[in-house]
């Protein structure tokens, strides 16, 4: 019976890896098409945001029967527990980079000039999806606390999109729409963000039994 559910473990593991690179990968294009112009985003996002929710219905089938057949307790229970409550804030990291893929439609390849700090919070929300999916993996809850501190550097960056988007706006009233575009995309990024510490959370969970990120 053990033998039998270490390899649905390693099966989840392998899946949420899997789920998790998908998440990557759609930030990833995003981020490029802030820097190219590349309005194609958009249909490569919602391929593969339709991937992403696929995975999530694997993921969710797999853990019922893991729990329903296997009987799982203690950490074991947990970490099926975890594993559901992660692939929620996974599919919707990948709604977001779907939504940010819409608005870069709207932008007409301008974004170029004025998304420095933005593809900085793109590479920054690529890191911290990638360390906590890993630290699921790797039962580290040290690596998901670490991961969280990436969260306060995508912050600062929206702040200071803001700030440069307002002092924008007052300089080039007649570009607001545009500009407001822009926020919005830098929004999506900072949600991100937001998901990627409630996965560091759930792997801090499965481990100690405890959502505390710090002692």
């Amino acid at each position: 019976m053990r033998d039998e559910f270490e390899k649905s473990l390693s099966e989840l593991h392998s899946k949420m890896i899997e789920m998790g690179a998908l998440c990557e990968r759609a930030i990833a294009v995003v981020a490029k098409a802030l820097k190219t112009g590349d309005c194609s985003c958009s249909n490569q996002a919602g391929v593969i945001e339709e991937h992403i929710d696929r995975m999530e219905r694997d993921i969710e089938t797999l853990c019922l029967r893991m729990i329903l057949k296997q009987q799982p307790v203690a950490g074991d229970l947990r970490r099926i527990s975890a594993a559901l409550k992660m692939i929620t804030d996974m599919e919707r990291i990948g709604d977001n980079a779907e939504d940010i893929a819409e608005f870069i439609r709207f932008l007409n390849g301008r974004a170029e000039k004025d998304c420095g700090i933005i593809c900085l919070m793109a590479e920054q929300s690529i890191k911290i999806v990638t360390e906590s999916i890993e630290a699921y993996v790797k039962s580290d809850v040290e690596l998901a606390r670490a991961a969280t501190a990436r969260d306060d550097i995508i912050d600062d960056y929206f702040d200071k999109t803001k700030q440069t988007v307002i002092g924008l706006i007052e300089k080039k009233s007649g570009d607001g729409e545009y500009l407001l575009d822009l926020l919005m995309v830098a929004k999506y990024l900072e949600r991100i963000g937001d998901h990627a510490v409630n996965i560091a959370e759930w792997v801090v969970f499965s481990v100690t039994g405890s959502r505390k990120i710090n002692d």
